[in-house]
Formats: C-alpha cells, sequence, structure tokens
C-alpha cells in the first residue's frame, strides 16, 4: 500500500480553521448581544428610577395653598440629573413633561454606550448605544 499522507495533508487544517472561524463569530455574537441587552435593560432601569426620582419634585408651596399637586420641572430636572450623575455611565438624557388627560407627567430618555468586546475583532463598530426610556406620573392621593 502507497500512503497517500502528501496529496492529502493541509486539507483538515483548512476545513478546521474556516469552521473556528465561524464558531468564534457566532460566540462573539452571542457574547456582545447579551451584553448590548444587558446594557438596554440597565438603560431602562435608570430611566425609570430617575423619572420616580423626578416625579416625587412637586411644587410643594402651590399643593400647600390648595392649588393643583403638579410635577416642578426645574426641580424636577435637577433630581433626574442628580439620580443619573450619582448612578453613573450614563452618556446623555433627556427629560420632558408630557400632559396626558390633563395631568402633567415626566418622561425620562437615557442613552448609554456598550463598548463591544469581541464583535470588534470582525470589523464591526466597537461601540453601540442603546436608549432607555420611562414615564412617571405624580401621585398624590391616598393610596
Amino acid at each position: 500500500m502507497i500512503p497517500r499522507a502528501g496529496r492529502e495533508s493541509g486539507r483538515i487544517s483548512l476545513f478546521l480553521a474556516a469552521a473556528l472561524a465561524g464558531v468564534l463569530v457566532v460566540i462573539g455574537l452571542a457574547y456582545d448581544t447579551a451584553g448590548q441587552l444587558r446594557s438596554l435593560q440597565r438603560a431602562d432601569d435608570l430611566a425609570a428610577e430617575a423619572a420616580r426620582s423626578g416625579g416625587q419634585m412637586i411644587d410643594r408651596a402651590r399643593a400647600i395653598e390648595g392649588g393643583p399637586k403638579e410635577i416642578d420641572e426645574a426641580a424636577a430636572r435637577d433630581a433626574v440629573a442628580d439620580y443619573l450623575r450619582a448612578a453613573g455611565g450614563v452618556r446623555g438624557h433627556d427629560v420632558s413633561f408630557p400632559v396626558v388627560d390633563g395631568e402633567k407627567q415626566i418622561q425620562v430618555r437615557v442613552r448609554i454606550t456598550y463598548r463591544r468586546d469581541l464583535l470588534a475583532l470582525f470589523g464591526l463598530d466597537d461601540s453601540v448605544t442603546v436608549t432607555g426610556e420611562a414615564t412617571a406620573r405624580a401621585l398624590t392621593g391616598a393610596p
């Protein structure tokens, strides 16, 4: 029998190299997608907590005098900024005060940047910005 090592040598190595590259892409996609989803969840959580802290800022002077119990916009903006500064990692935020059915609410939009670890090795952007959003309203009545 004549050995065929010379004629077929290297073919399995080429297959393994291509398969390994494909496996690395799949692992990188799973890892960085999970990280991006965690960042999106964190952005939503931060927006909700910031909206909650801003929603607690009612205009006390008007409320004590018997006026409407509504959110004080300046104090709410400061409360949101203070909360997000303490939380850290926030790239930027927006605060708005939509009126729904005659009630002023606070809406907070938070932006967080997620740095990709593995997909950046394959030529994709090394970071992606995710946005979280939440709305809160001031509950001033009895529970």
